[in-house]
């Protein structure tokens, strides 16, 4: 397959960019869904020593991949303990 990839770049070589782009997204959604499935606190992968990872979670975690006007660092715990 890497063959025929190279072969088509050599014959046309204005499909060099798509080739590059495709590669670099497939790659970049391959990565983010590696992020979700290590470090999102929905998922859990060891049910019998951590059961509900969500609840060991402090307020001043950061769990989303960007956020906008929150600085969790300045953030105090509202809630009771679980």
């Amino acid at each position: 397959m890497l063959r025929q990839i190279i072969g088509q770049a050599k014959k046309h070589p204005s499909l060099i960019p798509l080739f590059i782009f495709i590669g670099a997204g497939g790659t970049g959604a391959a990565l983010y869904v590696l992020r979700l499935a290590l470090f999102n606190p929905d998922v859990s992968w060891d049910r019998k020593n951590n059961p509900e990872p969500w609840n060991k979670l402090g307020p001043n975690d950061q769990y989303k991949f960007y956020s906008v006007n929150v600085d969790y660092s300045k953030l105090k715990k509202e809630g009771p303990d679980f």
